[in-house]
C-alpha cells in the first residue's frame, strides 16, 4: 500500500506521547494488525492508523482548540465543551501534515476511532474496536465479552462498544458526541430492527 516505515514511525509518534500512551498505541497497533487479519483488511494501513490513532491525544486541550482553528477544522459546542475529543480531528490532519499519510482510509479511521459513525469503513471498525480492547483496557464493562466478540462479528463488536460507552457516558461519566448516538442507532438497527419496519417508513 503506502510503504510506510513502521520502525521510523513508531518511534517518531512516541515522541509526543507520554508513557502510558505509547503502551496503549502499542497495544492499538497489535491488536489492529491482528483484527486486520481476521477481516481481511490491510495489515500496514492497520498498523499505521493503529500508530497514529492517538497521535494528538497529548497535546493540551487549549492548544488542540487553537491547532483547530488555525486548520480551519469545524470544532462543535460538544467539542468546545470536551476539547480531549477534538484529538481524532486533529489527529487525522496532524497524520497527514506531520507523517505524511494521504491514504483517506487510514485518516478516516484516525478521525472516526472515538466516536465511530454510521457506515464505517472495515479499517475504521478495526481500529474504532482495537483501541476499546487492546490488552492495556481493562475498565470497560463487558470487555471480556467484547474481545471474543469482536473476532467473530465485528460489526456486533462496534454495537456493544457503542451501546456501553454511551451507557456509561449517560451516567454522567462525559460529554456525548452526538456521532456516536447516530452510529449506535445505525449498529443496532443492523440487528434489531423489526421485521415490520415497512409500517414505520409511512408514517
Amino acid at each position: 500500500m503506502g510503504n510506510y516505515n513502521l520502525t521510523k514511525l513508531q518511534k517518531k509518534v512516541k515522541k509526543e506521547l507520554d508513557a502510558d500512551r505509547y503502551h496503549h498505541t502499542l497495544g492499538v497497533k497489535y491488536t489492529a494488525a491482528a483484527l486486520a487479519m481476521c477481516y481481511g483488511a490491510d495489515l500496514e494501513s492497520a498498523q499505521v492508523a493503529g500508530l497514529l490513532h492517538d497521535c494528538a491525544k497529548c497535546i493540551p486541550n487549549d492548544r488542540k482548540i487553537r491547532m483547530c482553528k488555525e486548520r480551519q477544522i469545524e470544532i462543535t459546542k460538544v467539542e468546545l465543551d470536551a476539547p480531549y475529543l477534538l484529538h481524532s480531528k486533529l489527529g487525522a490532519c496532524l497524520a497527514q501534515e506531520k507523517y505524511g499519510v494521504e491514504d483517506p482510509e487510514i485518516l478516516g479511521a484516525i478521525q472516526w476511532h472515538t466516536t465511530g459513525r454510521p457506515n464505517m469503513t472495515t479499517l475504521e471498525k478495526i481500529i474504532f474496536t482495537a483501541d476499546y480492547i487492546e490488552p492495556h483496557r481493562f475498565k470497560a464493562h463487558n470487555l471480556a465479552y467484547v474481545r471474543k466478540l469482536a473476532f467473530h462479528d465485528l460489526n456486533l463488536a462496534v454495537c456493544q462498544i457503542l451501546e456501553d460507552t454511551l451507557h456509561y457516558l449517560d451516567s454522567g461519566q462525559g460529554e456525548i458526541d452526538p456521532m456516536s448516538r447516530s452510529a449506535f442507532r445505525y449498529y443496532h438497527n443492523l440487528f434489531y430492527e423489526t421485521e415490520d419496519k415497512g409500517d414505520s417508513l409511512t408514517t
